[in-house]
C-alpha cells in the first residue's frame, strides 16, 4: 500500500515522491532497481517507481548541471556525474581507488570476459596473479575452475562500484565510451602511446 503524505495534492506528492528517489539515489552511490526504488516510495509498484524515476531524469536534463540521472538499460537508476567533468574531479573521490596495475588487469577482464587466468597472465604477466586475488577479495571478479586454469568475470559489484550496466555488451560500449574519453582528456607525451589506447588496440585485433 502506498505511503499517503496528508494534505498534499497529488502533484506535490509526486514532487515529494521525486525528492525521495533523488535522496536515495544519491545516498546509494549506486544503481538502484526498481524494486528498491519502490519500497523507498512506500509501494509496491515498479511501474510507479519507473514513472517517478524518470520524471527526475528528465527534470535533471532540463538543468544542465554537472549531475544526471541516468536509466540503464537493465532498468535501473543511477545519479551519476557527466563524463565531461570526471577527469577535473577525479583525484577528490573519496571511495577506494585501485592502484594502476590491479586497475589494468581488471579493465583487460571486463574486456575479454569471459577470459581464462593464463590468458590474462599470459597479456599482463605474473603480477596478474596478485592482482587476480585482489579483485576477487573486492568482489570485483569472480573466478570459476575450469581445468588447471579458472575463468574469470566481472560481477554486479563491479557494474555498480563503476555504475556500468548488468548487461555485458552495453557493459563493454560504456567502457570503450570511458576509456575513449580518458585517452582524450590526457594527451600522450612523445613518443609514447596511452596505456588504454593500447588496451583498445588489442582489443579491436581480438575482437
Amino acid at each position: 500500500m502506498e505511503a499517503k503524505q496528508s494534505g498534499l495534492s497529488e502533484k506535490e506528492k509526486f514532487e515529494y515522491d521525486m525528492k525521495l528517489v533523488e535522496a536515495a539515489l544519491y545516498v546509494a552511490g549506486r544503481p538502484l532497481e526498481l524494486k528498491t526504488i519502490a519500497s523507498i516510495l512506500g509501494s509496491r509498484s515498479k511501474t510507479r517507481a519507473q514513472l517517478v524515476a524518470r520524471a527526475l531524469a528528465d527534470q535533471y536534463r532540463q538543468r544542465s548541471g554537472a549531475l544526471d540521472v541516468f536509466e540503464l538499460a537493465d532498468g535501473r537508476f543511477v545519479l551519476q556525474l557527466k563524463p565531461e567533468f570526471t577527469p577535473k574531479v577525479r583525484r577528490l573521490a573519496v571511495r577506494p581507488l585501485l592502484t594502476p596495475g590491479p586497475l589494468k588487469t581488471l579493465s583487460y577482464i571486463a574486456f575479454r570476459q569471459p577470459v581464462t587466468q593464463a590468458q590474462v597472465i599470459s597479456v599482463r604477466g605474473p603480477q596478474a596473479y596478485v592482482h587476480i586475488q585482489i579483485l576477487n577479495q573486492m568482489g570485483l571478479i569472480s573466478c570459476e575452475k575450469l581445468g588447471r586454469t579458472r575463468i574469470l568475470r566481472t560481477t554486479e559489484v563491479f557494474a555498480d562500484y563503476f555504475n556500468l550496466s548488468h548487461d555485458l555488451r552495453l557493459m563493454k560500449r560504456q567502457l570503450q565510451a570511458l576509456f575513449e574519453s580518458l585517452v582524450k582528456s590526457s594527451p600522450p607525451s612523445v613518443n609514447q602511446k596511452p596505456e588504454l589506447s593500447q588496451q583498445q588496440d588489442q582489443t579491436k585485433q581480438e575482437a
